[in-house]
């Protein structure tokens, strides 16, 4: 069943409501500039105490279950309690893809979860959010004592805070995790293209464009980091997966016993995506 399309202008909306909102079905195709400046605004509605709370009532519920999701963005974000992705970027049911893990970090689960919201649900805009005071990055970058299976996702943060120790040779302990924080988001971003054939292809066709970000858990802002400065040489990798051992090579059988002198001659051997689109 089609949806109303509802358009509200900006200028005939009532002192104290917050923005013009445009539902539509079938929405114009969502670009990845248009649905990075969707996630823009959300955070600035976020942060200047002007929520709208779309898309999060029984008709919405209802809409998704029968018509199923078309998120416009994808986000690869830390587990910590402190970042509520629909909160911080005022969104509903259906709007964001979210993949989240302790220190966003990108193992095989988190490629191929990226991948599924990229290419099987379209989505224009793939994200990936670190925050201030990562506990996972300061657990590294201050050489915190980890058990359990911690070790193993502390391995996949540790390129990121040596490469910012190396930026920043005069930082230390807790002075090194902000920087480091920045280079594990460039460092989730390297390993998604160079693990992945399907996210170049899409980035490389312009359908899907990935940034960087970072959140402040006491502010509440994102600073946007665009995308990865390598991204050009990254989108020409090979195909790798990183995180997977290489298969032994099968041992030969063992030859059979020679005679000496026969022994002595041989030589060794990549969806119309719809929202509500705030202002438009």
């Amino acid at each position: 069943m089609k949806r109303l399309i509802a358009v509200v202008l900006l200028a005939t909306l009532s002192a104290g409501f917050p923005t013009a909102m445009v539902s539509a079905t079938g929405s114009p195709k969502v670009d990845p500039e248009l649905g990075l400046k969707w996630l823009k605004d959300g955070n600035i509605r976020y942060t200047s105490g002007k929520l709208i709370h779309p898309h999060a009532n029984a008709d919405r519920r209802k809409e998704t279950s029968a018509n199923g999701q078309q998120p416009y963005a994808t986000i690869l974000s830390c587990s910590d309690s402190r970042v509520p992705l629909e909160v911080v970027f005022d969104e509903g049911i259906g709007d964001l893809f979210v993949i989240r893990v302790a220190g966003n970090v990108c193992g095989d689960d988190q490629i191929a979860s990226a991948e599924y919201g990229v290419e099987h649900l379209g989505t224009p805009v793939l994200v990936v959010l670190g925050h201030t005071k990562c506990g996972a990055v300061t657990a590294v970058a201050t050489a915190a004592k980890v058990h359990g299976h911690l070790p193993k996702l502390a391995s996949k943060i540790q390129p990121a805070v040596d490469k910012a120790r190396s930026l920043h040779p005069d930082l230390h302990g807790t002075d090194l995790v902000p920087p480091a924080i920045e280079q594990n988001v460039w460092l989730g971003i390297e390993t998604l293209l160079k693990s992945s054939a399907i996210l170049r292809e899409c980035v490389e066709s312009g359908k899907t464009q990935i940034v960087g970000a970072v959140y402040d858990i006491e502010a509440g802002t994102i600073r946007w980091l665009g995308s990865h400065p390598d991204q050009e040489k990254l989108l020409k990798t090979e195909a790798v997966e990183p995180h997977k051992a290489p298969k032994a090579a099968k041992a030969s059988p063992k030859p059979a016993a020679q005679p000496a002198e026969s022994k002595a001659a041989q030589k060794p051997t990549t969806q119309p995506v719809s929202h509500i689109a705030q202002g438009h």
